[in-house]
């Protein structure tokens, strides 16, 4: 072959195999870019998005919605300052898309609430985001072992009646439930259902400072007759077994008929509930991010007593709760790194 004929070959080809290197080059990255374009947004499937969390005003609850609004943060959502309303309000409010979720739904304590608001229709209550939760009636150990009470019913007779009446009118005293906590229904139920009526008075107000007033009367060695729930900082002041305890019922009474019987044969009256959290079901099926972090979200029943019991000890600001938020994620990393990619890939499907 002659030497300039192999010079333009060989020349012509290693241009080409330069422009070729040049064009993949491009290739890869307009590929990069695209893919770095992306990236963010499978990270981000919230990112602009909104959302209004709702509690009700038991302070106490804040830890668990702060945690949910924290994990949102992480999926690019934008949660929005929490707004504090009576459990009515806020299903009423998530149906009809004035807010996005609550994080503290008792089920099957608050049924009435998501079927008035419009059920599965409007709403989706998803996850078990804590539990199991208890609730029921106690009295001071002291009482119950020296009158042998165990059982509601024996509050029939006057006499053991008598022994809770702080205020003189013969009737025992019960520290009862905030109307519109839904706890409030169970109680007026149960004092028909049990022949309460005559010898027992439902006491309603702030239950922060009623059962503030309780514990006094017990730490003066007064008896006592409480309503409480767990979790709650209550019965790590009043510890059931130690200071206090639970008292069963006659028989299972429930407006929907629910047998609240335990597995080893007690009954407190109340059926054991699951808190889950609630969502507006449109915004829902937008957000498979957001349905799935819902769906994983577990929160430890001892966690949030121990929360809540700092907060009784003073720490109850919100930047306190913010730290203890904080300070939960920080500890518990793994899990909750794990909760957020299990939403990302649900976005992803």
């Amino acid at each position: 072959m002659h030497r300039l004929d192999h010079y333009h070959i060989t020349h012509k080809a290693q241009r080409n195999f330069k422009l070729g290197s040049i064009l993949a080059l491009l290739a890869l990255v307009l590929t990069t870019s695209v893919a770095m374009a992306q990236t963010p947004d499978a990270a981000l499937p919230g990112k602009g998005i909104k959302v209004q969390a709702l509690q009700s005003p038991i302070g106490e609850e804040t830890f668990q919605t702060m945690l949910v609004d924290r994990a949102l943060a992480q999926l690019g959502y934008e949660p929005q300052p929490v707004k504090e309303v009576d459990y009515p309000t806020a299903h009423i409010a998530i149906a009809n898309g004035d807010a996005t979720f609550l994080a503290v739904h008792w089920d099957p304590l608050h049924q009435d609430y998501y079927d008035h608001a419009g059920g599965d229709a409007k709403l989706l209550r998803t996850g078990a985001y804590a539990g199991p939760a208890a609730q029921g009636y106690l009295i001071d150990k002291a009482t119950a072992d020296k009158y042998h009470i165990t059982n509601i019913a024996q509050l029939r007779d006057p006499k053991i009646a008598r022994l809770f009446d702080h205020d003189g009118d013969g009737k025992a005293d019960l520290t009862g439930c905030n109307p519109g906590w839904g706890c409030e229904a169970m109680i007026e139920h149960h004092m028909d259902a049990y022949k309460l009526r005559a010898t027992v008075q439902h006491v309603q107000g702030s239950y922060t400072a009623l059962i503030a007033d309780t514990i006094g009367r017990y730490q003066r060695g007064e008896p006592i007759l409480y309503y409480t729930w767990t979790p709650y900082w209550v019965s790590g002041v009043l510890v059931p077994g130690k200071d206090v305890v639970w008292l069963q019922v006659p028989f299972s009474a429930n407006p929907q008929h629910a047998n609240t019987r335990l597995a080893d044969g007690s009954d407190y009256g109340f059926s054991v509930n699951t808190t889950r959290i609630v969502v507006n079901r449109a915004w829902a099926e937008k957000n498979p991010a957001a349905v799935r972090l819902f769906e994983v979200m577990r929160l430890p029943i001892a966690d949030i007593n121990a929360q809540n019991e700092r907060m009784r000890r003073g720490e109850n600001t919100q930047a306190d709760i913010a730290r203890h938020t904080a300070g939960w994620i920080k500890f518990h990393q793994q899990v909750f790194d794990g909760w957020i990619a299990q939403a990302r890939a649900a976005a992803q499907r």
